[in-house]
């Protein structure tokens, strides 16, 4: 297990929860999981996305979700269901850095706050290994998903997502 430049709230999660991991450095430039991909040779169908989405209709609702980037979130039937709210978005980078710490390109289920539920989609658990946020841009997680399972709370959720076609 190497810990390159994980978010050190990240690290202490990790070790918390005894979970395996590599630690992979990543020019923040390249952070984007597109990019990610094409610069370091992993498949969007082994890389997992963690997405905060939410309402601020009313009282403000969040929630993480973890899905392939082969996969689309099913942001209007899924999630607005599980969340009990009638409208949805994707949360911006500044009230994901807010709720979360992390920025957009290194956000990672660990070390989340307790009250932010995650749910991940049952296609991530099918993966060997995946690819995930570090806390940062500076890094990114190479790990079984059964690891995700140790977070308390988190919840898999068949077809939260749905395959995508690849671009040709």
């Amino acid at each position: 297990m190497t810990t390159a430049s994980i978010h050190s709230n990240v690290r202490e999660v990790l070790h918390s929860l005894s979970i395996s991991y590599d630690a992979l450095d990543c020019d923040p430039s390249l952070a984007d999981t597109r990019e990610f991909c094409k610069a370091y040779g992993f498949l969007p169908e082994q890389s997992a996305n963690t997405l905060l989405l939410g309402s601020n209709k009313g009282e403000p609702k969040f929630a993480c979700c973890v899905v392939l980037a082969n996969c689309r979130l099913d942001v209007n039937n899924v999630v607005r269901k599980k969340l009990g709210v009638r409208r949805l978005s994707f949360a911006t980078p500044e009230k994901t850095k807010e709720l979360t710490n992390m920025e957009l390109g290194g956000v990672t289920p660990f070390g989340l706050p307790e009250t932010l539920p995650l749910w991940i989609d049952s296609r991530v658990m099918d993966c060997e290994k995946i690819i995930l946020g570090g806390g940062n841009r500076n890094s990114k997680l190479l790990m079984p998903p059964a690891g995700l399972l140790n977070i308390p709370g988190v919840e898999v959720v068949p077809d939260l997502a749905f395959l995508v076609e690849p671009e040709s």
